[in-house]
Formats: structure tokens, sequence, C-alpha cells
């Protein structure tokens, strides 16, 4: 195993697609939600702690062979948003076809078979990372990193925020992601015992509600 490919798979150069998308910060900015770099904050570490933590779970189970079919379903319940689903359908789609380039594997093909329309992205993150030679833990910092990296850097953007200020929000969560990533892996252990059921599905109401009202928007600038 080479934990290198940890790095390719975490780096924001990565063609997954996640570019694109806000991890609703755009629909929070303009709630009045986010204004600063402590509102951000606030904002990412309820994501981290909810989003974050089952996108995490599902990926680090994904990682330990947990019926990628199970998994998605698990997703889907996890997730009320209809827009949501749809976003992370798309994303799905995006990281298998970068990972199968990246990183071909017969399982990856399976994948791509099994969710014409797209996988959950956290299901598919785990499938890569397998594929990758990487382990839950792996797979499981990576899903809590994009949860908060994604909207970080959408409110540089969105609030032309110090960059500075931006990454010294993610170092102060460093060590709650380090306490998520841990918590997600125990959960998908559970789940390889005890079914996917065992896996949380901590909520995120107003991530929801914002995600509906931004796919409403004539005019954006992110895709969700």
């Amino acid at each position: 195993m080479s934990r290198a490919a940890l790095l390719v798979l975490a780096d924001g150069r990565f063609p997954a697609g996640g570019h694109a998308h806000s991890g609703g910060a755009e629909a929070a900015v303009r709630a009045g939600r986010i204004t600063g770099a402590a509102s951000l904050e606030d904002f990412c570490r309820g994501r981290l702690h909810t989003a974050g933590l089952v996108a995490a779970a599902l990926a680090a189970a994904a990682v330990l062979e947990v019926d990628p079919g199970e998994l998605d379903a698990a997703a889907d319940a996890r997730t009320p948003s209809v827009a949501l689903r749809g976003v992370a359908r798309r994303l799905g789609r995006q990281l298998l076809r970068a990972g199968r380039a990246t990183w071909p594997s017969g399982e990856l093909d399976a994948l791509a078979r099994q969710f014409p329309r797209g996988a959950h992205q956290p299901v598919v993150l785990g499938t890569v990372a397998r594929a990758a030679g990487l382990e839950a833990v792996d797979a499981a910092y990576c899903a809590g990193y994009e949860s908060v990296g994604g909207a970080t850097s959408a409110t540089v953007r969105l609030l032309s925020l110090d960059p500075f200020d931006a990454t010294a929000v993610l170092a102060r969560l460093a060590p709650e992601l380090d306490r998520v990533a841990d918590a997600a892996v125990e959960a998908a252990r559970r789940a390889v015992r005890d079914g996917v059921d065992a896996l949380p599905a901590a909520s995120a109401p107003l991530l929801e509600v914002g995600a509906e009202a931004h796919a409403a928007w004539p005019v954006r600038l992110f895709a969700s």
C-alpha cells in the first residue's frame, strides 16, 4: 500500500468535480449564517459532525467491503433532500470516472455497471480508496476533510475571505476531524457485523433546506 495514494485522492486538483460545489456554503452565505472566518468555522464544525461523519462512515464501510447496494440505500435514507441526493450521485459519477482512469479495477467497473446513474459519492469514494490500496481510516479522513474543505474554499470565493484565515479554520478543526474519522471507522466495523443500520445518521436540517432553496436559484456561483 502506498499512502501517497491518499494525497492523490484528497488533492483538490483530483478531477472528481468537487470544485464546482460549495457544500452548502453558498446558501449559508446568502442566508447570513456565514459572514466571516468565525461563522465559517461554526458552519464547518456542524457540517463535519453531521454530513461529514455520515459520509466518512459510508466511505469507510465501502473499504471494508460492505455491500455497495446496501450502502447506497443507506446513503439515500440519510439524505432527505432530493437536491442533495442528486448532487451526491453526480459527484459519485465524476469520482468513479476519475477513479477508474487512475486506479483501473474490476471492482470499479462493476460499480459503474451496478449504478449507471451514479452511486452516492461516499460509497464511490470508499470503493476507489480500496482500488488505490488504501484503508478504511484513509477513506474516512478523505470524506471528512472533503466535508469542510469544499465549503472553506467556496467561502473564500463567495466572501473574498482571506485564504490564510480560511486555512486557519481547517487547522483548528483538525483535532475534531481526527475524532470524526475514528468514530466513522468504528461505525463501519459495526456495520460489517450488524448491517448498515449501525452507521451514523446524524442530520443537518439547515443543509437540507438550504440545498433545496439553492437548487431553485436562477443564478448561482456553485452547482450546490
